[in-house]
C-alpha cells in the first residue's frame, strides 16, 4: 500500500538506546507527558503522541559523534526523530518547555517564513542523547509541499 495525504496515519514504532531508564521516564513521562504502556527491566513503551516509542536499556551506551546537517542556517542534529503537532500545540509545548529550562539545540522558531514548508521547529536532547525535532504546522496539508 503506498501512503497518500489523504490516507490515515498509522502509529509508527520506533526505539532507541538509553543509558537510563529511570532517567528516560523521567523525561519522555515526566517532562513531555508520555504516558507508559509495557515495560520489563530492560525497556518501557511509550505513547509519544500517538506513537509506540520504546526506550531499551543500553548500560554501555555513551555519548557519541553526532553529525550535523545545515538547514536553514541552524546545524540539524542527524539522525533525529520527532513528531509533527498543529502550530498551537507546537506553540504550547515549546512555552512548556521553556518554562521547565530544557536546553534547546535548536531553540523554538518559524523555519522557512513565507515559503511551502513554512513551520515551527525545535531541537534537544534526550538524557542518554537522542535528538529530538518536534515541528508544528498551521496547515498540515502542506507539510510535503515544495
Amino acid at each position: 500500500m503506498t501512503a497518500t495525504p489523504t490516507t490515515r496515519l498509522s502509529p509508527f514504532h520506533l526505539a532507541v538506546q538509553v543509558h537510563d531508564l529511570a532517567a528516560a521516564r523521567d523525561f519522555y513521562g515526566g517532562l513531555l507527558g508520555c504516558s507508559e504502556g509495557r515495560s520489563t527491566s530492560t525497556w518501557v513503551d511509550f505513547d509519544f503522541f500517538g506513537h509506540q516509542f520504546v526506550c531499551h536499556l543500553n548500560t554501555n551506551k555513551s555519548a557519541h559523534s553526532i553529525h550535523y546537517n545545515e538547514v536553514d542556517g541552524h546545524g540539524v542534529p542527524v539522525p533525529h526523530f520527532g513528531v509533527v503537532l498543529d502550530m498551537e500545540s507546537w506553540e504550547t509545548l515549546a512555552t512548556q518547555l521553556k518554562e521547565k529550562g530544557v536546553e534547546f539545540v535548536i531553540a523554538p522558531y518559524i523555519r522557512f517564513a513565507g515559503e511551502p514548508g513554512e513551520q515551527g521547529t525545535m531541537f534537544f536532547f534526550d538524557p542518554s542523547g537522542n535528538p529530538i525535532e518536534i515541528k508544528g504546522f498551521s496547515d498540515m496539508s502542506r507539510l510535503f509541499a515544495k
